[in-house]
């Protein structure tokens, strides 16, 4: 499989018309002390861009990083700079110093599948896995940073699950996702798994760590399975993505690693944990790397005793006949052949990447088997312009196509993006629901219009849930560019913008729904003010499409529109709906009674009930829990304990001497960090504002406390 995220060696890609078994690739040498490692597979070059392991002297610092480990024993030798090296077998939760900010808070919630906007969007077929390295797996941020630069993924419509892509042999092999990740994921209802990866003994694997994975105690038990299941449970995500591809082992070790699997599942089940097990190892114990299922590997997948891995990824080696007989196998198994994930190597060629799609999700058929994404962060890692707009609009072409607009898939010229053949879904299926179109990354930070912060920033648990379709754009004119745009915000970071001359009416698809309505119910839009003569209308559907592909049958709401503060407008509409009615849907339609282009932003979206709604609850106890300060700076980790009743994040303000107030930043968990706060002239000390935040970005009172400068 490709190389890891932590390696900045290349090799030359291997180029595939069709995916075939190639004969193994020589593999560089690295040491492990050098952080350079690879899941390695079918020649697929790692990136001179690819986020490199921190070097050079690192001081001592506060921050809180994503975890990551070793099984048991430790390298030889002593760790690089900035890496820190741990023993999965000595952890405990108590004894964790950054547990609180590695928690995910954000259960995992559950979803449904709309009417497609296509027809060749199927549903109950092929689902998708993706493979994604955020950040080196050494000194990644627990909260998000001080930058927009980052891997905002916000296409959750058309994943099942995440593997958080990490490891390596010369800083930890066990890898924990961050909070921010598993938060955002489980927002729109995507499972999240660690990674356990053996790397090749080329790239510094030790049979050793191999051994003390699949180790037993004198009870008989694993203890490093149980240790797995306990962190998944602590820091509140899916499973564990297990990758085996350190060589050299025979067939006991490769029985020690299938009753190693059936173990981890068998305690993780009760708490709904997954495996993912990755075609490397096989019966022999060897690495084999088969591209199928098949009888050398069938075994951690599926044995004589029942289910050992829930879904398997299938190795690039794969081939046309080879996924078909997976997925007969899988059927004889008495499992699905969407639990399998052939793999698609990305990170090299992004929607440039040659790729059989016949072989995996043919279109006159049904789909083969599903598949899996290895390193779809190429939209950011390719470009020059790594500002979030032209991010956002080389990921919408990723998962998209070329043609922006799900219900009208451009003609294929290679990529088969998702939207084109995999059905989206959705988690809006419940009230009060809002959207703010906030990415989790920005160059400023937005409260109701204004900017509270000018910084940069990003952290994925912040971010909104997203129309899962961009863009369906319905008009008998031309078609307006519609994008996230971060030049300007209502709340958060982004908004939607909507460009071009309108000459027909426009409607635009937001949210797909499930919303249960009975009574009055509130429908809000907030958008931008603007001098060109514009309507701009929001809709409800009250009924489902009549199929895939068919038109959404919106009903338009009279609004009443007044002014929202620094070019913004908020529109208002009161609609009766019978007991029993179902939102299916919520859009924006807009007008021009002009000739000239029109640019109009879209702020937020909101659907509630008419009953009178009391402010977030406060939450208590804030408090400094570390401090270290320096030359008028300090950084410092803060925390408070959870509000009673719903929230959805909370928010941290800096309360200046001359009674403003700052965004320093948020979580949806109760910790955060604070890398660099600066002493405002003579003051006697800072003062930090927390806020509890509601469905509806209602704020609750602030909890207080200061930092004395003395």
């Amino acid at each position: 499989m490709p190389e890891s995220g932590n390696s900045a060696e290349s090799r030359t890609p291997a180029v595939r018309a069709t995916p075939a078994r190639p004969s193994r690739r020589g593999l560089l040498a690295a040491g492990a002390a050098s952080g350079a490692v690879a899941l390695l597979g079918a020649g697929a070059p790692a990136r001179a861009d690819t986020p490199a392991a921190p070097t050079g002297p690192a001081a001592p610092t506060l921050a809180p990083y994503a975890s990551y480990w070793f099984p048991d024993s430790l390298p030889d030798g002593a760790p690089g700079p900035g890496i820190t090296w741990r023993s999965l077998a000595a952890w405990t939760p108590a004894s964790d110093p950054d547990l609180a900010h590695n928690a995910a808070t954000v259960p995992l919630v559950p979803r449904f599948t709309p009417v497609p906007p296509h027809p060749g969007a199927r549903a109950g077929q092929a689902r998708i896995s993706a493979l994604v390295s955020f950040a080196p797996t050494a000194r990644n941020p627990s909260q998000g940073s001080a930058t927009a630069d980052y891997y905002a993924l916000t296409h959750w419509a058309y994943l099942d699950e995440l593997v958080f892509w990490g490891g390596s042999a010369g800083e930890g092999i066990v890898l924990a996702p961050n909070a921010p990740v598993v938060d955002a994921a489980h927002r729109n209802g995507v499972r999240v798994l660690g990674n356990v990866f053996l790397p090749p003994v080329a790239y510094g694997g030790d049979l050793q760590w191999t051994r003390d994975l699949v180790r037993r105690d004198t009870a008989g038990r694993f203890p490093i399975a149980l240790a797995l299941v306990e962190v998944a449970r602590a820091y509140g995500f899916d499973g564990w993505f297990v990758n085996a591809e350190t060589d050299g082992g025979d067939s006991a070790l490769a029985g020690r690693m299938r009753e190693f699997l059936r173990a981890l599942r068998a305690a993780g089940e009760p708490y709904g944990l997954r495996i993912t097990w990755y075609d490397a190892m096989n019966s022999t114990g060897r690495v084999g790397w088969q591209g199928e299922l098949d009888a050398l590997n069938q075994e951690f997948f599926e044995d004589r005793a029942g289910r050992v891995a829930d879904t398997m990824f299938v190795d690039f080696r794969w081939t046309a006949r080879s996924l078909a007989a997976s997925g007969a196998l899988a059927g004889r198994l008495g499992r699905s052949p969407y639990e399998l994930w052939a793999a698609v190597d990305t990170e090299s060629r992004g929607w440039d990447t040659p790729v059989d799609w016949d072989a995996v999700i043919p279109r006159d058929r049904d789909h083969v088997v599903g598949y899996g994404l290895y390193r779809p962060e190429w939209t950011l890692g390719h470009l020059s312009d790594r500002s979030p707009g032209a991010f956002h609009r080389a990921d919408d072409r990723f998962w998209t196509g070329e043609s922006l607009d799900p219900a009208r898939p451009a003609p294929e010229t290679g990529w088969r993006a998702p939207a084109t053949a995999v059905a989206d879904r959705s988690t809006v299926d419940a009230l009060p629901f809002a959207c703010a179109f906030n990415t989790g990354h920005g160059l400023r930070w937005y409260e109701d219009g204004e900017v509270t912060s000018d910084a940069p920033w990003n952290h994925l648990g912040l971010q909104d849930r997203l129309p899962g379709r961009r863009w369906v754009v319905d008009t008998d004119g031309e078609r307006p560019a519609v994008t996230l745009d971060f030049a300007d915000a209502w709340r958060g970071g982004s908004s939607l913008l909507v460009a071009g001359r309108l000459t027909a009416p426009v409607v635009i698809g937001l949210h797909s729904t499930r919303l249960p309505l009975s009574g009055p119910t509130l429908v809000e839009l907030v958008h931008s003010a603007g001098s060109d003569p514009v309507t701009v209308e929001v809709g409800i559907a009250l009924r489902e499409p009549a199929g895939p592909g068919e038109p959404v049958p919106y009903t338009w709401l009279t609004a009443v529109t007044r002014g929202a503060g620094r070019g913004w407008l908020r529109a208002r509409a009161v609609f009766d709906a019978p007991p029993g009615t179902t939102g299916y849907g919520c859009a924006v339609r807009i007008t021009s009674r002009g000739t000239l282009p029109v640019r109009r932003r879209i702020g937020a979206v909101s659907v509630r009930d008419t009953t009178p709604r009391r402010p977030p609850a406060t939450p208590a106890a804030l408090g400094v829990d570390a401090s270290a300060r320096r030359d008028g700076t300090a950084e410092l980790r803060l925390s408070w304990r959870r509000a009673a009743g719903p929230v959805r994040h909370y928010e941290l303000h800096r309360r200046l001497p001359d009674g403003t107030r700052r965004f320093l930043g948020g979580t949806c968990g109760t910790a955060l960090y604070l890398p660099d706060v600066t002493r405002c002239g003579r003051e006697r000390a800072a003062v930090f504002e927390v806020r509890s935040v509601d469905e509806l970005y209602a704020v609750s009172a602030p909890a207080r406390t200061a930092l004395a400068w003395g």
